[in-house]
């Protein structure tokens, strides 16, 4: 038997917070294969980035490891003096981190980062180093490598960011690749390209490989073997097949039946009581008794060890003591939600867009005349009718956000209509205007950024109340904003903190009260649960779905996560460079696409059940830039059913069925 590449054995690393410490990792073991893929999935705070950070020594100044070993190819590292260390970096091991945008030095050219690497380890340095970033950049997809490599990150966008990050890692060809959240900021299509790029690596080159992620779709497609992490510890290890078909611990199997999608569309996802422990206490029980639907008064007392469960299996739970009950499958949550009608009645309609079009001049000169215009939303309409959920889908840069933005007349419009029960928005002057804003808000994707760090909760939420005059005295403000709090799953008293200290799925409930606080009647929800962990995003989902129901909000719901999709919206719009491509009711659009892109769209996204997948549209290049778009249809130049007259005019919406429409030349009137 061959000995594993990486050997992680009861480490522990320990963080200093003021007085305290948390052990963020507390005696964590596990081991790699040469050519595996070792998967580590967990909430935010279980402490997953901070056991890769470990490995790879380069801990914040406040963490230290006390005890443990981690040996690479049989050399502990634990040992090793930083010098000896740097030579590893790199070298042997390599990490790609979850913010590329925050990895890589503004003030360095791409190509400048690649080859440092190459210079530190390899010596590579003048004609040799080029040429080698050049067949990096080939590698990992990077169209026109001789052009990017001048170019600053700020120049390119996500996608291209993290895979400059994926050729500085792999420039070495290290024998252990970490990455961490490797794809959660990134469009399904660019996560798709990305994982293969991965995997593609990995069957040549032989290279091993710690996946940090929460997206259980990426683990089912790309994963070998798999370990879930909760409050420091591994509570459950098994092989992909097992882990997916038969999961052991509470905590796993909450996480399954957290995640959304169209099987959970008639009731409410299971939620995870409460949040992560905090990590400096002294645990005398299982550290998920509190949260744990099957506790006992064992699992309060006595710290569960890890044992087998099954072949190749282990977990840590009471359950499995040898008078235990053995595997047990989760029971459904008690509470069931109304099926979600999609009847044939038409509700009466809240919002009309007709032709919106929002268009930002280019300027250029001394005299900064116009020389072009950025056609980021170009001419796209749209209907929501009462107490409905409108997603609008697509790739990064298609003017999703833009769009939402003008509905709301946070941007101006260039033109076009926007009806709001009957009255065009964009003939309203500024007074008349702010008199209608209390029917129609925004939360925004960054609950964090969009949040006043200066004001308390008080504060933030009970501004628009106060400004629209819903309530004219202090007392009523306050007794609103309590009120609104419960409504959102906030105690009351939580009103008189800041935002900082706030986890990230509470400071988006905070901002959903400070969208509701006004009694709106449509609600623009810009990627809410992007950057949110499984659990926390089926609370505010849950939450989304119930005020709906009971108040009859409408939803504009702008996302590109379509499980997401499946589980919450009536309706699906499909937007590709400024233009809706693709409408209608979610399951014609999700079970029988019709455009190209959205076929592309909807093969890239992963899925947890095999039976499920699809086999993943390549699309050449990247999306064109909106300030130039092509000539007839915008998809031409990337659709792999392009004809020639697809580049002579843009297509005529065409009508499929009953709600279902398409822009496609594959479809004549």
């Amino acid at each position: 038997m061959t000995t594993p590449l990486l050997q992680v054995e009861d480490l522990r690393t320990w963080v200093a917070s003021g007085d305290r410490i948390a052990r963020a990792v507390d005696g964590v073991s596990f081991s790699i294969e040469r050519g595996e893929t070792f998967a580590l999935l967990g909430e935010s705070g279980c402490g997953k980035s901070l056991t890769a950070l470990s490995i790879m020594r380069l801990l914040p100044d406040a963490g230290a490891i006390v005890s443990g070993r981690v040996r690479l190819d049989g050399t502990d590292l634990v040992a090793l003096p930083e010098r000896r260390m740097r030579d590893f970096r790199g070298r042997k091991i390599a990490m790609i981190f979850q913010e590329p945008g925050a990895s890589l030095n503004p003030v360095m050219s791409v190509g400048d980062q690649v080859r440092e690497t190459l210079a530190r380890h390899l010596g590579l340095v003048g004609d040799a180093a080029d040429r080698r970033v050049l067949e990096l950049f080939d590698a990992v997809g990077i169209p026109d490598p001789e052009r990017r490599l001048g170019e600053f990150p700020f120049q390119l966008s996500g996608g291209l960011k993290q895979r400059v990050m994926i050729a500085a890692a792999l420039a070495c060809e290290p024998q252990l690749l970490i990455a961490d959240e490797p794809t959660t900021a990134l469009d399904v299509t660019i996560q798709a390209q990305v994982l293969e790029l991965l995997r593609d690596i990995q069957r040549r080159s032989g290279m091993s490989m710690l996946l940090i992620t929460h997206d259980l779709g990426v683990v089912a497609e790309t994963a070998h073997r798999v370990a879930v992490m909760y409050a420091g510890e591994i509570v459950e290890t098994a092989p992909r097949e097992i882990f997916f078909s038969r999961p052991a611990h509470p905590y796993t199997r909450k996480l399954f039946a957290s995640v959304p999608g169209e099987s959970a569309r008639d009731a409410p996802l299971a939620v995870i009581r409460g949040a992560v422990p905090p990590l400096w206490q002294t645990f005398e029980g299982c550290r998920f008794a509190d949260r744990c639907d099957r506790a006992g008064e064992v699992c309060v007392q006595v710290v569960p060890t890890f044992r087998p469960v099954a072949p190749g299996q282990s977990a840590r739970c009471h359950l499995y003591n040898d008078d235990g009950p053995g595997v047990v499958t989760e029971t459904a949550p008690a509470a069931v939600a109304p099926p979600r009608s999609v009847g044939s009645v038409a509700p009466d309609t809240l919002l009309e867009v007709e032709g919106l079009k929002i268009h930002f001049p280019i300027r250029k000169g001394l005299f900064k005349r116009v020389v072009g215009h950025v056609r980021a939303v170009d001419g796209i309409s749209l209907t929501i009718p009462r107490g409905r959920t409108l997603a609008l889908v697509g790739e990064s840069g298609c003017g999703k956000t833009t769009a939402g933005k003008g509905i709301v007349r946070l941007l101006p419009a260039t033109a076009g209509a926007i009806r709001f029960e009957g009255v065009d928005l964009l003939q309203l002057d500024q007074a008349r205007l702010r008199r209608r804003r209390r029917d129609f808000q925004i939360i925004f994707q960054d609950p964090f950024a969009s949040l006043n760090p200066r004001m308390r909760v008080l504060e933030i939420v009970g501004e628009g109340i106060a400004a629209l005059g819903i309530a004219t005295t202090a007392g009523e403000r306050e007794a609103r904003v309590d009120m609104l709090l419960a409504q959102v799953g906030l105690a009351y008293d939580m009103k008189y903190r800041y935002p900082h200290e706030f986890s990230g799925g509470q400071r988006q409930r905070i901002a959903i009260a400070r969208a509701l606080a006004v009694n709106p009647k449509l609600i623009v929800c810009d990627e809410p649960t992007s950057a949110l962990d499984v659990s926390v995003q089926a609370q505010i989902l849950n939450l989304l779905r119930e005020l709906q129901e009971r108040l009859g909000l409408s939803y504009l719901f702008i996302t590109h996560n379509i499980s997401v999709v499946e589980f919450l919206a009536h309706e699906v719009a499909v937007m590709y460079l400024g233009r809706i491509v693709e409408h209608g009711n979610v399951h014609d659009v999700l079970h029988s696409p019709a455009h190209p892109y959205t076929q592309a769209l909807l093969s890239a996204v992963p899925r947890i059940d095999a039976a499920d997948r699809r086999s993943v549209v390549r699309l050449q290049g990247d999306m064109p830039s909106p300030a130039a778009p092509p000539p007839g249809c915008h998809f031409e130049p990337r659709c792999p059913k392009a004809k020639v007259a697809c580049a002579q005019a843009y297509p005529t919406e065409v009508t499929l069925s009953a709600g279902h429409r398409v822009r496609c030349i594959l479809y004549p009137e």
